[in-house]
């Protein structure tokens, strides 16, 4: 069966389905214990979101279809969900998806506090307030700007969307359509999923990029619109939507970044945006292949080796 991706899409839940850690002040201690003195105060796991939590952003309407196997099925390209009672589903798949929601919430506030935090999850950028698609049930981008907008209006009135997954954001790109408090660049291949011609409009600064764009360009073409974005706009805090599926080789990415042009790329939007003392909240979005857990962890070793990811 094929789905938004335009794949025949074999992905099992348990592909899509990532366990939610929050960190913040040190990087992924599991993975490098050679390399950190870490405690578990860097450490941070959040509570599962609330209906009414996902009522701020979502309408009443979407969340109820979500109660519908068929209809997850479609947004999370697994076709197998559809022969599956709704209690599994939500169970298996959702509640696992409102965690990585929550801690896309949870980032933000600790970022605010630190200076930056990463979400090992979240980064649904194809879902919207009334509608999930490309493996987002939730616009966890677009709760997590809106919980600060309410909760810390004091500190934060303007916020940056960084963008950098192989695949249009649309997701949030419909949700701040016109919203001037909100600036998003997008970085992308033009030639895969979404396609969204209408949310077009929200991107400040756009990269259409070409089937196996390689590191030269894509870094040129990022530090272009890094400059640009911080003459046009002031943010108090920035998105960083730091998909792996720009790698070489992914199978829904299309395109040809090395490990070593990623680990640039991070560097590049951290140092940019931390030398000005902006807090950075990092969510890690697509990825689908099992070089990208490597790749992940090598940058956050190599940001806080650069110094970048130390506490305010």
């Amino acid at each position: 069966m094929t789905y938004g991706y335009g794949i025949s899409c074999q992905l099992s839940t348990q592909r899509i389905i990532q366990f939610t850690l929050l960190v913040s002040k040190s990087f992924i201690l599991s993975m490098q214990p050679k390399e950190s003195m870490s405690t578990s105060g860097d450490f941070y796991s959040p509570t599962e979101i609330t209906k009414e939590q996902l009522l701020r952003v979502h309408t009443p309407k979407y969340l109820k279809s979500l109660k519908w196997s068929a209809n997850v099925a479609g947004i999370a390209e697994v076709p197998a969900l559809i022969l599956m009672p709704n209690f599994t589903v939500q169970s298996g798949y959702l509640r696992p998806m409102r965690y990585q929601t929550a801690g896309s919430i949870l980032a933000g506030k600790l970022a605010l506090e630190y200076g930056w935090a990463i979400n090992l999850g979240g980064g649904f950028h194809h879902c919207c307030s009334y509608k999930g698609g490309g493996f987002c049930p939730y616009a966890d981008i677009t709760l997590l700007i809106l919980r600060l907008f309410e909760l810390e209006s004091v500190r934060v009135k303007q916020a940056m969307i960084i963008d950098l997954d192989a695949h249009q954001g649309n997701g949030h790109e419909r949700d701040f359509k016109n919203v001037d408090s909100v600036y998003i660049l997008d970085m992308y291949n033009a030639s895969i999923y979404p396609k969204d011609n209408e949310a077009k409009p929200s991107i400040r600064c756009g990269v259409e990029l070409r089937h196996m764009t390689e590191d030269a360009y894509y870094l040129g073409q990022l530090n272009r619109c890094l400059m640009q974005a911080v003459s046009e706009f002031k943010p108090d805090v920035v998105i960083f939507n730091a998909g792996t599926d720009i790698l070489k080789g992914d199978p829904l990415g299309n395109l040809a970044i090395t490990a070593d042009g990623v680990i640039e790329r991070d560097l590049m939007v951290f140092s940019t945006f931390r030398a000005l003392g902006i807090p950075v909240v990092m969510l890690l979005s697509g990825g689908y292949m099992k070089s990208s857990k490597r790749v992940i962890v090598d940058s956050i070793v190599n940001l806080r080796r650069q110094g970048w990811l130390r506490a305010n």
